[in-house]
This record gives C-alpha cells, sequence and structure tokens, in this order.
C-alpha cells in the first residue's frame, strides 16, 4: 500500500436552498454522496458531516416577529422601564432582538459594556480609555460623558457608530431610552430593578450578581422566546440567543433539539455506504480575529448537536517535541519509526505529558465547528454542508 501524504481534508459542499419542512437528513445526505461521486473522492469511517445551524433552524421553521419578541417581553417584564444590559453590537445579531425588546417597553436603559462589548466588538480604544485616565472596571459614564471623552467611535469593520445606532433605533418604536456605559452588573439597578441581561457567555453570573443585588425582575436573552409565542418558533435552551435577522421584522431563531437529525444523518450514510460516520450541526466558531480584536462565537455554543464519536479533546502527541527532545539524535527513516512507534504506544490519556504540551486540548466540537465555520464562510459560498476528512488521522495511518 502507497503511503498517503494528505493529512485532513476540509470540503465545503454544495446544497439545494432548504426550506421549511424539507428532509434535512435526506437532503445532507444525498448532497454528499453526489459530491463524492463528482470530485471522485470515497466516503471514509470517522469522516465529520457537519451541517450549519442556519440550514437547520430553517428546516425547522424556527423563526419569530418582532412582535412576538415584543408581546413576551411585555409579559415578562411588565412593559416599563426596563434595563438592558450589555448587548453584544451587531446588526444582524442584535439590533432586530433590540427592535423587539423596545416595542415591548415603555424605556430602556441601555447599559453598554466598554471599551468593548462580550466578543470584542469596540466601541472606543484602550488607548483613549488610558488618556482620559477612566477606569473601565468601576467608572459609570453617562451618554455626554462619553462624548465628551471619546466623541464619535465608528465600527473598524462595519462603519456603525452602534451608540447613535442603538439609541436611534429603540426611539423609532416609540421608546424612551438612556444610555449608559458600566462594566459592573449592579450599575444598573441605580436606574430601575427590572432587566434583560444580553451577554452570552458570562450571563449566569451577571443573573446572580443582579439578583444578590436586589434586582427585580430579571431574565437573560436565553429566556426570551423560550417558549412560543401565538404559534411563533422558540428555543427551550437558548431563547434568543443564536438567533440572526431574516427580514426586517423576523428572527431566526437558534435550532431546537436536533439530535434525532445528526443521528439520522449518521444511519443514512451508514445504510449506503457501509461507513460510520460522525455527524454535527454547527454555528459560530470560537477563534479570535488579531486585527479587530473580535471573538467569534456570538452563538450560545459552537455546536448544539454532535454524535457521541466527537464527544471530549483531541489526545495528541508534540511531534516536534518527540523531534526535538527524546529523538534528537535520529533523522531520517529511523526518527519517522521512533516517532510512528510513540504515537502507536501512546497513553489513552496525555494530560499533564510533557510530550503533549502545545497541543490544543479544546473541545472536538469546537475545533471542528471552527475548521467548518471557516470553510463554509458566512456569506455566498453555498456550501452549508462541510464534509471534514482524516480529523482522527495521526502520522502513523
Amino acid at each position: 500500500m502507497s503511503e498517503r501524504k494528505v493529512g485532513t481534508v476540509s470540503r465545503g459542499i454544495r446544497c439545494p436552498i432548504i426550506r421549511k419542512g424539507d428532509d434535512l437528513a435526506a437532503v445532507v445526505t444525498s448532497s454528499v454522496l453526489e459530491a463524492a461521486e463528482a470530485e471522485g473522492f470515497e466516503i471514509r469511517d470517522r469522516d465529520v458531516i457537519s451541517v450549519t445551524e442556519s440550514v437547520v433552524a430553517r428546516s425547522q421553521g424556527n423563526y419569530c416577529t418582532v412582535d412576538d419578541i415584543a408581546k413576551d417581553v411585555k409579559a415578562k417584564l411588565g412593559g416599563g422601564t426596563v434595563g438592558v444590559i450589555f448587548p453584544i453590537l451587531s446588526r444582524n445579531r442584535f439590533a432586530i432582538c433590540l427592535r423587539g425588546i423596545a416595542k415591548g417597553c415603555k424605556k430602556i436603559v441601555l447599559m453598554l459594556s466598554y471599551p468593548s462589548d462580550e466578543v470584542g466588538n469596540c466601541l472606543v480604544s484602550l488607548d483613549k480609555i488610558d488618556e482620559a485616565g477612566v477606569n473601565p472596571y468601576s467608572d459609570v459614564l453617562s451618554l455626554e460623558k462619553y462624548r465628551e471623552l471619546f466623541g464619535e467611535n465608528k465600527h473598524e469593520f462595519t462603519g456603525v457608530d452602534y451608540v447613535s445606532y442603538y439609541g436611534e433605533l429603540i426611539k423609532e418604536c416609540g421608546c424612551e431610552v438612556e444610555i449608559v456605559f458600566a462594566n459592573q452588573p449592579k450599575a444598573i439597578l441605580d436606574y430601575t430593578k427590572d432587566i434583560i441581561n444580553c451577554d452570552i457567555h458570562t450571563r449566569a453570573r451577571t443573573k446572580r450578581i443582579l439578583k444578590d443585588g436586589g434586582a427585580g425582575k430579571v431574565f437573560g436573552l436565553d429566556e426570551i422566546m423560550n417558549a412560543p409565542v401565538d404559534g411563533s418558533g422558540c428555543n427551550e435552551k437558548y431563547g434568543l440567543l443564536g438567533s440572526n435577522k431574516a427580514t426586517e421584522d423576523q428572527v431566526k431563531l437558534f435550532p431546537r433539539e436536533c439530535k434525532e437529525l445528526v443521528l439520522a444523518i449518521q444511519k443514512n450514510i451508514l445504510d449506503k455506504t457501509g461507513k460510520h460516520v460522525e455527524v454535527m450541526v454547527y454555528g459560530d466558531g470560537a477563534f479570535k480575529d488579531p486585527q479587530g480584536k473580535i471573538w467569534e462565537l456570538a452563538d450560545p455554543v459552537v455546536s448544539p448537536a454532535f454524535t457521541d464519536g466527537l464527544i471530549g479533546t483531541p489526545n495528541e502527541l508534540k511531534l516536534k517535541y518527540l523531534a526535538d527532545n527524546d529523538f534528537a539524535h535520529l533523522s531520517g527513516e529511523e526518527l519517522k519509526k521512533a516517532i510512528s512507534e510513540s504515537i502507536r504506544a501512546k497513553d489513552k490519556d496525555l494530560v499533564g505529558k510533557m510530550a503533549s504540551e502545545g497541543t490544543t486540548p479544546r473541545q472536538l466540537t469546537d475545533l471542528i465547528g471552527s475548521l467548518c465555520d471557516l470553510t463554509s464562510g458566512s456569506g455566498d459560498k453555498g456550501t452549508p454542508l462541510v464534509l471534514v476528512q482524516g480529523y482522527f488521522d495521526n502520522y502513523t495511518n
């Protein structure tokens, strides 16, 4: 047998435009198999078929409207003055949710974290913060003070001044608005006791701090639209978290329970090819952009559903460590043989072992989901499926 010269391969797979009610498991299966036939590659055991969350939610018809959000917010928070704290700065992710929230309130006190939001979108540079002598950990700034110190600050990538954009959006919905800047959750309690905390990955801590501080009604975005409103879609686990703008008045929610989908795709492929593949649904990857400082993950998780073979973390040896240390005296075929034998004999758990230092012990779904997110892109590539081959190979395969 000739030696394989290629390791991991990630392929974007084209498929038809998905609509509500489509048999997504069948569409994914046929799209992958047709791509394999057209491009001349074979499906192998432990290949990973990844499906973007957007087509899953679309096939489920998991949408709600701005008015649905308004109705839910009014029912839960009373329709008076509500603190809306720690939202991310995003036209696609949050602005349409904010429209719904504003329509369900008389007044919003919008509290923005600074110098950036939770996922790294910058309101003002740290250098400007330093020059102004502001302590972002403790100082609460009014809108007037913010403008006096920092003026207008447009987002590096979108060109939007989110302070103005969010303020005007709230007013356009017939709701009063007051904007403040703070990083301590309890700062909002000086303005109102009823709060929607919009942070994603820190939401449990924020809720705890607010409740311990004497807040009244506290709901996270994960608790808004967590049940249907007048027959709308919903997400029982994540509410509005992970949602995206669909139209000017409609939100596409994060997919509902979809473990059955990944299991169905896995079974379809096994039935048609005899190969046991892994399958996952993925949203945002988890990586940080060095230019804009944005940490991509605006979804509550990278993968809301996956087959059991994707549970856990990699268990890998660092080849360059072995080459530079244990086998520094070897080269050529002898070095290759020694490293191959080390891989075959490696422990089932390498945590804490020097030979694994510098490997990436993140969850497999986070690593593969990030690879898939970069492969499929967020624009017009038209490849909402990604086939990853060779991910579980090592130097000996």
